[in-house]
């Protein structure tokens, strides 16, 4: 795997904690936008789309989770679910401001652990203590079937690719 960059800048994740194709995503609890915890078995038999973002309240990163949401709006069977450390707060503002009800945002604030655990924690460089730009994509029975670690974190990922194993 190779370390994303930052406008050209590498910066550094715990690569050998990324997840993989075929591994299987490890529970987590995280913090809803009302201030209540989810944990990832809430979801269980739903395909998930898990949308990793530095920061909702940047552009690239407001594309990706509206463009996730859009498209798979329809889907009976599948969540969208966009994490990231901003506090819960900034999360359901931009819900709002966004006229987006059916985003389901988590926030990893309170102790990065979902980061930490899965390699997605930017140890270094400017974004330090944010997430890398990933996307994971989950079977019903929790099998990872897509991941991507965005090479560079200013640009949007490769949604066909990940809209594709759906």
């Amino acid at each position: 795997i190779n370390m994303p960059t930052f406008i050209g800048k590498p910066v550094t994740v715990a690569e050998d904690k990324q997840l993989q194709v075929g591994d299987t995503l490890r529970d987590f609890n995280l913090t809803t936008t009302d201030l209540t915890k989810k944990s990832l078995s809430e979801f269980d038999g739903k395909k998930k789309v898990i949308s990793i973002v530095p920061s909702i309240d940047t552009g690239i990163c407001s594309t990706q989770t509206r463009t996730f949401n859009k498209e798979l709006s329809e889907l009976d069977d599948t969540v969208v679910i966009t994490i990231s450390v901003d506090l819960p707060f900034a999360q359901a503002r931009w819900c709002g401001a966004e006229g987006l009800e059916n985003v389901v945002n988590l926030s990893d604030f309170s102790e990065g652990s979902f980061g930490k655990t899965n390699g997605l924690e930017i140890t270094d460089g400017p974004l330090a203590g944010l997430h890398s730009r990933v996307i994971i994509v989950v079977d019903e029975n929790g099998t990872i079937t897509h991941t991507e670690q965005v090479a560079e974190i200013a640009d949007e990922p490769n949604y066909e690719a990940a809209l594709a194993v759906l």
